[in-house]
């Protein structure tokens, strides 16, 4: 019985898709128009790639500042901090991605003039805040929402006689969040945290509305011109189904390996 374990375990599914991604790249490096299609998206790449680990990293800096307000002893801040994450999840990110394009950019242009007048500094004009920089604000802006909850579940997570422990050791504030709860914490955060960047990644072809050329805005433009949609959007989907699965494996690996670490 035990023998039969690994062999009901075996990720099928992942061969299926080996198998069906090589065929259908196979098809586009065999066929001139699929491979002008991929030459052509090839340039979002880089965009998408750049809009993600930028727009998360930002986004998971504030959401650990937001769960780290939340857990405060603070009033005021645990009160801040719910405000901030239950009116950004309540907003789909697509219309915060116009909000902040259109919206909160001039805002923050006309702010900071207004403080450049003040001090003799030149001004600068809403369209020196480039789409690009607006779409990874506003990313990072709904992302942080998320991740906050995350980080405050992770950091919750771990036993409260642990740091009740370490503060009788006279550790501080800051050396028991870092020798203390946060590697515990990780360990519970890093799966969430793992598909929320896996599902950045997607959304993120959402900035393709602002103008900004990604993949998927790249795809649009392109079957505009040449009238094949069909072979298009089947290389921009094979693009993000190559890099969202992927990732997911990688980090499902990561996950396996900082699990089967020992403790300390």
């Amino acid at each position: 019985m035990a023998a039969s374990a690994p062999d009901k375990d075996f990720p099928w599914w992942l061969l299926a898709v080996v198998a069906l991604g090589g065929f259908a790249y196979w098809q586009i490096l065999s066929d001139d128009l699929y491979t002008q299609v991929l030459t052509t998206l090839r340039r979002g790449i880089v965009t998408t790639v750049f809009v993600t680990l930028v727009g998360f990293a930002l986004a998971a800096a504030l959401g650990l500042l937001l769960a780290l307000a939340a857990l405060s002893r603070s009033l005021i801040l645990r009160q801040v901090s719910r405000f901030y994450v239950e009116i950004i999840r309540g907003i789909p990110i697509l219309v915060l991605l116009l909000y902040v394009a259109f919206v909160l950019a001039p805002a923050l242009v006309a702010l900071w003039n207004w403080g450049a007048e003040s001090v003799g500094a030149d001004p600068i004009r809403t369209r020196d805040f480039s789409l690009l920089s607006r779409a990874i604000l506003a990313l990072s802006i709904g992302y942080s929402a998320f991740l906050a909850e995350v980080f405050r579940a992770g950091l919750q997570s771990v036993d409260a006689g642990q740091i009740e422990a370490a503060e009788a050791l006279g550790l501080n504030r800051w050396n028991r969040f870092r020798h203390i709860v946060f590697p515990q914490a990780i360990r519970t955060i890093l799966p969430p945290l793992g598909n929320d960047f896996v599902a950045m990644v997607k959304d993120s072809s959402l900035v393709s509305v602002l103008g900004v050329l990604d993949i998927t805005q790249l795809g649009k433009v392109t079957a505009a011109g040449n009238f094949r949609y069909f072979e298009t959007y089947n290389v921009v989907a094979l693009i993000y189904l190559t890099m969202t699965i992927t990732l997911s494996l990688v980090l499902r690996r990561f996950e396996k390996r900082m699990r089967q670490r020992p403790d300390g």
